[in-house]
């Protein structure tokens, strides 16, 4: 009975909460931000990459502020917002096509990663 009481109460918090469930590594999530994010990004994530298009800019996550409710929770900028835009990329939600998804690249730990990396950027 105690065994059944303790993974029924370890199942009611992963449900409750599953956000901290899903939280992201930030150092890991910056090695593949290195790799598919900064050409445009930019190593800081200020939107000053190498290949950053000048119209438009890509976002600055140094600011903090994010434009799309991917998720449309009423929120914008949730990190299933974010997970949303990563894994298909800006123009399925309004955005622009210059953003691409990385779904078919990236494992689901990979994308929890950099959003928290991306998280970290915030000054």
């Amino acid at each position: 009975m105690t065994r059944q009481l303790g993974s029924f109460l370890a199942a009611a918090l992963v449900a409750a909460f599953p956000l901290a469930a899903q939280a992201g590594d930030a150092a890991a999530g910056k090695a593949k931000f290195d790799l598919f994010c900064a050409s445009c990004h930019g190593p800081g994530g200020k939107g000053d990459g190498p290949a950053a298009p000048k119209d438009p800019l890509p976002r600055d996550f140094t600011k903090g502020e994010f434009k799309y409710d991917a998720d449309k929770d009423g929120k914008a900028g949730s990190d299933a917002d974010l997970t949303l835009i990563i894994k298909n990329g800006a123009a399925a939600y309004g955005g622009s096509p210059l953003m691409v998804g990385w779904g078919a690249a990236l494992q689901e730990a990979d994308v929890q990663n950099i959003v928290a990396f991306v998280r970290s950027l915030k000054k």
